[in-house]
């Protein structure tokens, strides 16, 4: 061999300058499984179970969703815990609105509000043809003292 590449070679593996000590062992670097054991571990020791046959998780976060298609979920209900694995995609509530009214809870009634105070603001034509037509239909009719509910109908239908 050549005695500089030699050199060289014995160069990469002091830990200080001329003089010191060389390296006993080399460094092992952990991998990700590891850490994925060990995490395993830690979920079955607080008991964990797969909740089977869950095909789509969405995850509200402000007017963004993170959403999980086909995720593996696992769940202890006495350790108040839910994991969630699987590949995310965050997209925005607007993209995906149409499949998830149903999913959307009290909570997000506001986002979807604002989602539409947006919209609306945007097309500013159709949003004063909507507004009117919410106002004509939210309004209640006063009543006088001595009429009735069936004559005010009556009276909102002939005019």
């Amino acid at each position: 061999m050549n005695v500089e590449k030699l050199r060289k070679m014995a160069g990469a593996v002091r830990t200080g300058g001329k003089g010191s000590m060389r390296r006993k062992k080399k460094a092992i670097h952990k991998t990700t499984t590891t850490d994925d054991k060990r995490l395993q571990s830690t979920l079955k020791r607080i008991g964990v179970n797969a909740i089977p046959a869950i095909e789509e998780i969405n995850i509200f976060k402000d007017d963004l969703v993170i959403q999980f298609t086909n995720p593996k979920v696992q769940a202890s209900i006495a350790a108040n815990t839910w994991v969630v694995s699987g590949s995310p995609q965050t997209k925005k509530l607007q993209d995906i609105l149409p499949g998830i009214i149903n999913q959307l809870g009290p909570d997000n009634l506001d986002n979807l509000r604002k989602l539409a105070e947006q919209y609306k603001q945007q097309i500013p034509g159709a949003a004063t043809a909507t507004t009117t037509q919410e106002d004509d239909d939210d309004e209640v009719p006063e009543l006088v003292a001595g009429e009735t509910f069936e004559a005010a109908a009556e009276e909102g239908h002939t005019s």
